[in-house]
């Protein structure tokens, strides 16, 4: 799959998660096998402000390239004065967001809010496609409800107003992440358009990203929920597309090695405090579905530091019976 300039062989992709897609996150990812990830979303408001939180979020290391940074808005002359603003970090694409159901962002006529103004998303598109030398991508869904489904305009207004690849997430507004993905309208879309199409939507496993490819035709495939816990899921996506070999799941031994290189990452990259209490959730969705995994996520969610966080992943690790595995994603 090509963007512009950017090449993404396999089309594996990391979809841009708030509060989870961080540059921990991020790294350990790309260590197995993701070929394209983007940032949290970002305020275009906030970047023109120069919020400091907001500009630590859209840092990254060279080893994410290529990375893209996620912005969101609903005023084309401000997304592309952020979207300029951005260019001083280097990043390889900008997506605008124009499928998050928050309710706070809605209101506020951003993100998929702009399902329901084509004019003003296709605005935005060319304001910030004309303000930035990197290829400039969109995110949607489906549509508002099931009564507005209109992913095929909005695709086609976004690619007259210049957009380089769009990512098609199969559930309405309404639905947020409830129900199954239409697979379906992500198949209208790529026949629609001309532009590379990211199919997005109940990919948990590397056959999902099989058959979600077969079915739609899309370019490439992009992993949200499957990937919380499980970065192994993109080498074994990767295993499964290019050699048809189908790869056994990460051993427990991977998937506490997993975790604790995410902790001691997160701690080097927030402090201390921050990590402990953000790490509860990522821990939880590591250990997710292993024996005992219920009475360790209780007990994880009381640690207070990160030394303590560290003992109870490593005292589950060694009182688990398990086959050595060789890559735990360090």
């Amino acid at each position: 799959m090509r963007i512009g300039q950017v090449i993404v062989p396999h089309g594996i992709v990391l979809a841009p998660m708030a509060g989870v897609t961080n540059r921990p996150f991020r790294l350990l990812a790309k260590e197995q096998g993701c070929e394209l990830m983007f940032t949290e979303m970002v305020s275009a408001k906030a970047i023109l402000h120069g919020n400091p939180k907001t500009m630590r979020m859209v840092q990254f290391d060279d080893a994410e390239r290529p990375i893209g940074i996620q912005l969101f808005g609903s005023d084309p002359d401000s997304m592309a004065a952020a979207a300029a603003r951005l260019m001083e970090f280097g990043p390889d694409l900008i997506d605008i967001n124009m499928g998050c159901p928050v309710p706070k962002i809605v209101r506020n006529g951003e993100g998929a809010a702009l399902m329901r103004d084509l004019k003003r998303a296709g605005e935005i598109v060319a304001a910030v496609k004309k303000a930035v030398p990197v290829p400039v991508t969109v995110k949607m869904r489906k549509g508002w409800d099931d009564a507005s489904v209109n992913a095929v305009e909005l695709a086609k207004v976004c690619e007259d107003a210049g957009c380089d690849a769009i990512t098609v997430h199969g559930r309405t507004r309404e639905q947020f992440y409830s129900g199954s993905a239409d697979w379906n309208i992500i198949a209208e879309v790529k026949q629609a358009v001309s532009v590379p199409v990211i199919g997005n939507g109940d990919v948990f496993t590397a056959g999902d990203a099989q058959r979600l490819l077969q079915l739609t035709g899309c370019d490439g495939i992009m992993v949200a929920r499957g990937a919380l816990g499980n970065p192994w899921v993109f080498r074994e996506i990767k295993a499964l597309l290019v050699h048809g070999e189908v790869l056994p799941p990460p051993t427990i031994e991977e998937k506490v090695k997993g975790a604790l290189c995410l902790l001691e990452k997160l701690v080097e990259w927030k402090g201390e405090p921050v990590a402990v209490r953000e790490m509860r959730k990522h821990a939880a969705w590591y250990v997710k579905g292993l024996p005992g995994a219920a009475a360790l996520r209780r007990r994880i969610y009381q640690a207070a530091t990160a030394q303590e966080m560290r003992r109870l992943l490593e005292e589950y690790g060694r009182g688990e019976a398990y086959v050595h595995g060789d890559n735990a994603g360090c």
